[in-house]
């Protein structure tokens, strides 16, 4: 049976910018029981995984943004994983994940590039429509509500990630698993997760 420690999952700066591409809307925790909710983008012109977010001014505050360490959640794929699945037994239902915890300390961000990171943002989400609405459309609005919003960059100084995606069991268990959750007729198919667990092997 696998410990939790044997779900690590070593990835490398470009898997974890894939996974926060998937998966932008983050979990922010930071100093002590601060939360926050907000995406990301990744620097891609940085040399190594950095990330751009940005917050309301009032919400940095409260997490002392650039004064002490925090973390970001990112939550891969997820879903859970009927027993009915499985050939062999006993078993019980599950939860398949994968998850990465980017930890390090923000650098809060001036007015300018703040500006910057909301222009970044808005344009990244923007670029997959046929008409995107970029930032340049209301370049005058955009920069009024610098004030009233703090950006930061964060290099992750320590990662941990894991992927829980039936490694433990058999080939017979992985293949009813991966047909119920590609199943479209099954209450619980994903077929991101089903996704998540192919690539892997």
């Amino acid at each position: 049976m696998h410990t939790r420690a044997d779900y690590a999952w070593p990835a490398d700066d470009a898997e974890l910018a894939r996974l926060v591409e998937a998966h932008p809307w983050v979990t922010m925790i930071s100093d002590g029981l601060v939360v926050s909710h907000l995406p990301v983008v990744v620097d891609h012109t940085a040399d190594r995984l950095t990330l751009l977010g940005h917050l309301s001014a009032s919400d940095a505050e409260q997490h002392r943004l650039g004064l002490v360490d925090t973390v970001l959640v990112v939550a891969g794929p997820h879903g859970y994983v009927s027993a009915g699945w499985y050939v062999h037994g006993p078993s019980v239902s599950t939860w398949n994940y994968v998850v990465a915890h980017l930890h390090g300390r923000p650098s809060a961000l001036d007015p300018e590039r703040t500006l910057d990171v909301l222009t970044r943002t808005q344009d990244h989400f923007e670029s997959g429509r046929p008409d995107p609405h970029l930032t340049a459309r209301v370049a005058g609005y955009a920069a009024r509500l610098t004030p009233y919003v703090t950006g930061f960059r964060l290099v992750p100084s320590r990662v941990e990630a894991k992927r829980k995606l039936s490694q433990d069991k058999p080939a017979e268990d992985v293949a009813g698993v991966l047909h119920g959750l590609e199943d479209p007729m099954d209450v619980h198919a994903n077929p991101e997760l089903a996704a998540a667990m192919r690539g892997t092997r």
